[in-house]
């Protein structure tokens, strides 16, 4: 490591004197091992891609990311596919990502370990990164690449906002409970799935909820959410649900929190290197296919099914999810 960009986001965990106070020791951590920094405060999510962006183009050959789960995904769309690595100063209020990979919490601590402290070198490892396409709130084809985990359908991003964050304090009891009435009113929507199994052959399904998962391990309460998913694993680990039965669900976060894996009827894991949702079709409603396979729909407000990754709400369906090999570089703690 020799030229680092530091980007920090504000919004990121707890606020105040002692957060400054655990950047800036973590900062001189890495300066006093020789490595020259620059530092950037970012306060959107397109700041925090284009000053990664930046980073490359200015010969950067570490990005730290200070911030929680949210703050990687944003740098991660400036790193993906070049050979700069990102490092992470955890500042969330998950940090999924740093409990799976083993980076300290404590920010001095993970600054420490990058660098190659006491306890010996810290390593880059190289990683496939999962890739989500899907349509953005002002109806445009977007894409996005993926850490952790990607989810399509409302109960998807409350399911994984609900046990892999930790919200503040202050504010949990109400979070919950707005959560929880949410969770309990929604109405599913069904949408339909198309994708390739381990051994490349295509099966179809109709879904209320699926969660592409990439890491082992959420730390916090939740152990593992779903068996085989792995950083380094080539393909993903989706967790899809058939059944529109809300108990199905309690049972099966019931067993992720408990270390347990229970056979839960209308609820399946699947490998797979490819995965296309879609609203269902009906007629009438305006859906059709433009002759290349990609079906647009004109949905009313009320059929929209939404995706989000990383805990970032980002669009709606149509949504395909696919794996980018050889995508990543990460300082992981040797």
């Amino acid at each position: 490591m020799d030229k680092a960009t530091i980007l920090f986001n504000p919004n990121s965990g707890r606020r105040g004197k002692k957060r400054d106070g655990e950047l800036n020791h973590a900062i001189g951590i890495i300066q006093s091992a020789g490595v020259r920094t620059e530092l950037t405060v970012c306060r959107s999510s397109q700041e925090a891609s284009d000053n990664a962006r930046c980073a490359v183009a200015d010969g950067s050959d570490t990005v730290f990311a200070c911030g929680g789960d949210g703050t990687i995904h944003d740098v991660i769309q400036g790193l993906a596919g070049t050979p700069v690595a990102l490092a992470i100063l955890p500042f969330g209020t998950a940090n999924a990502l740093a409990h799976d990979l083993g980076v300290p919490l404590r920010p001095s601590a993970a600054a420490q370990a990058a660098v190659g402290g006491k306890s010996g070198k810290s390593k880059v490892r190289r990683i496939p990164l999962g890739r989500i396409e899907y349509e953005d709130f002002n109806g445009q084809p977007a894409a996005r690449f993926f850490t952790v985990a990607a989810g399509i359908g409302v109960d998807a991003h409350l399911f994984y906002k609900l046990t892999a964050e930790l919200k503040n304090r202050s504010g949990m009891t109400a979070y919950y409970l707005k959560a929880w009435q949410l969770w309990a009113t929604h109405n599913m929507r069904r949408f339909e799935v198309e994708y390739a199994n381990g051994s490349g052959q295509r099966q179809r399904a109709l879904l209320t909820e699926l969660l592409a998962v990439r890491i082992r391990f959420f730390g916090n309460i939740l152990r593992e959410l779903v068996p085989g998913a792995s950083l380094d694993s080539s393909d993903l680990r989706a967790v899809m649900c058939r059944t529109a039965s809300r108990n199905a669900y309690l049972q099966y976060v019931a067993g992720a929190l408990l270390g347990r894996q229970w056979d839960i009827a209308g609820i399946d894991l699947v490998r797979c290197s490819e995965v296309v949702c879609r609203l269902p079709q009906k007629s009438g409603s305006g859906a059709h296919d433009d002759g290349g396979g990609d079906v647009h729909h004109h949905a009313h407000h009320e059929d929209r099914v939404y995706v989000e990754a990383d805990g970032e709400l980002l669009g709606r369906l149509p949504a395909r999810m696919t794996m980018v090999p050889d995508a990543l570089s990460l300082v992981v703690p040797a």
